[in-house]
């Protein structure tokens, strides 16, 4: 349901327990919210229940946290925080991303709490595998760099006998990586030990509650389009992976579209900072960028803009509504239902972890030769970073040229 199409205004607030009980939290669980955390407002706005929390603020003087915490959502206040370790420069790390997490990422407080204690839980382990909790300490040398990724290696294959389910072990590896792209952009680490790991387990995520766009559906929506508009969103969702609400707000002073590396930079996201590869459609995004500027001299620079909103540009709703639009024109739809902008993302995911498959798959015969029955061994000890990344996004390519008709 759109949040435009909701009377937020005409709700009390026992109401609005009502609809978040009975539409809110099911429309978040189905959209792959997982709701053992306190739902964000960033998760409310891509499922579309964005006017919640301007509801809540302008007829009921409560915040978002305020009213989820009336609705059975908790957070932890408590303070001096036992990490259970004792290696004082790892705490300090810690702490410091952390914090990180709290000021900058705009996060729900009982989101940061699941996982700080997801970390602490990793620290303690490494101590209790290696004797020591100085899981920072190795990072600052790429001479230390195999040793290292064995050393993290050995803490998940304890974690991957302990935990049920394969969600909760990419959950772990997704909150421990997390922290040493931390570690490296503050120039504390010289790698990430975690990067690959997720190589070496057949982990994946219950496809029932992330279900995905189909390569043959892809092409079939890029053939409905009927507008550069049309085929830049499509691009943008199924090519490039970006949530609805970064294409809508997307603006030319984020894009990097010259050399070898083009890329999309994005300050803020939900994960923090970062860029976006654009392996497909750089010369489609080109063309759009001149067609924008020569129709209005005074373009605000968005790709998606909106001459009625304050912003300047479309909001993530409507990027919703297109998207369905050009899937309902295809005849394309997933188990019997129009398809969202999600599951074009969780395409881009499907095609980018089918891509790392068919990179270990090539290596086996390296891998024979050096008398080694395990491809991860190559590609972890003999390519590096930039090798690593090149030959992914040249397979990631071929599964983008083929679902866009190439």
């Amino acid at each position: 349901m759109s949040s435009e199409r909701i009377r937020w205004s005409h709700k009390s607030l026992d109401e609005l327990r009502t609809f978040w009980n009975n539409e809110i939290e099911p429309d978040l669980r189905r959209d792959g919210v997982d709701l053992s955390d306190r739902p964000s407002y960033q998760d409310l706005l891509e499922t579309g229940y964005g006017g919640l929390q301007d509801a809540l603020r302008e007829q009921h003087d409560m915040t978002l946290a305020e009213f989820l915490r009336s609705a059975g959502y908790f957070e932890d206040d408590s303070e001096g925080y036992q990490w259970g370790i004792d290696d004082e420069t790892a705490i300090d790390e810690l702490k410091s991303y952390i914090r990180t997490l709290s000021r900058r990422r705009n996060l729900a407080d009982s989101t940061i709490e699941t996982k700080r204690s997801r970390l602490a839980a990793y620290a303690r382990l490494y101590r209790d595998v290696h004797g020591s909790a100085d899981l920072t300490d190795h990072l600052g040398d790429l001479a230390h760099r195999a040793d290292e990724i064995e050393r993290v290696l050995a803490v998940f294959d304890e974690l991957d006998r302990d935990l049920d389910s394969e969600a909760s072990k990419l959950r772990y590896l997704g909150d421990v990586s997390q922290f040493y792209e931390h570690l490296q952009r503050r120039g504390k680490a010289a790698y990430n030990p975690a990067e690959t790991i997720d190589m070496e387990y057949g982990w994946e995520r219950s496809e029932p509650d992330n279900p995905a766009l189909s390569s043959e559906q892809v092409r079939r929506l890029y053939d409905a389009v009927e507008s550069p508009d049309e085929e830049l969103l499509v691009l943008a969702l199924c090519g490039w992976g970006l949530r609805r609400n970064e294409v809508a707000s997307l603006h030319v002073s984020q894009l990097a579209l010259e050399g070898d590396d083009p890329h999309i930079y994005f300050e803020e996201r939900k994960n923090g900072p970062g860029t976006v590869a654009l392996l497909y459609g750089r010369e489609t995004l080109t063309d759009r960028i001149d067609a924008l500027g020569s129709a209005d001299r005074e373009w605000s620079g968005y790709l998606f803009p909106s001459s009625r909103a304050e912003s300047g540009h479309v909001v993530g709703e409507t990027i919703q509504a297109r998207f369905q639009r050009i899937a309902e024109r295809a005849d394309v739809q997933v188990r019997g239902e129009t398809p969202t902008s999600k599951m074009g993302r969780r395409f881009w995911y499907t095609a980018y972890a089918n891509a790392q498959k068919q990179l270990l798959e090539n290596l086996d015969a390296i891998a024979a030769d050096q008398g080694s029955s395990d491809a991860s061994v190559v590609l972890k000890n003999y390519l590096s970073e930039a090798e690593r990344r090149q030959y992914r996004r040249e397979y990631m390519r071929e599964r983008l040229a083929e679902a866009f008709g190439e």
